[in-house]
């Protein structure tokens, strides 16, 4: 259903360098590259992409609140992964990786972090009762 995400930086270059480290961890790559406005990335031509861009209006980049960009993976183990790289990367941790409500132990995965400009993302998977 959804095509693709976009966020705002204020810095393109870093914004890139991050999220060219980070997403390469799940096998997603530049797919279009403007400079000095805008990157996007994909694993395939079929899935979803994440897109950073300098806003078109040319006024400072800014956070929505309540915003979120969701990344879904397969395992507890990918989320702690990607997770990890994001905050190993400048990110800031939102949300340690676990069950979401706190004490489950199966269902809704995921860690939050904050990316280089404050945008708000998670990892997360679903885990099936063993």
């Amino acid at each position: 259903m959804i095509g693709y995400v976009t966020l705002g930086t204020s810095d393109l270059q870093r914004s890139g360098a991050y999220y060219d480290a980070l997403l390469a961890t799940i096998g997603a790559g530049r797919f279009m590259d403007e400079p000095d406005y805008f990157i996007a990335w994909s694993r395939n031509a079929e899935d979803c992409a994440l897109s950073v861009t300098i806003p078109f209006d040319k006024k400072p980049a800014s956070v929505g609140n309540g915003t979120m960009v969701a990344i879904v993976l397969e395992t507890p183990e990918q989320v702690e992964a990607f997770y990890n790289k994001a905050l190993e990367l400048g990110g800031t941790c939102e949300g340690k990786p676990g069950f979401r409500p706190e004490g489950a132990t199966q269902g809704f995965y995921a860690g939050y972090f904050r990316d280089l400009d404050g945008n708000k993302l998670n990892a997360f998977c679903m885990v099936a009762e063993s």
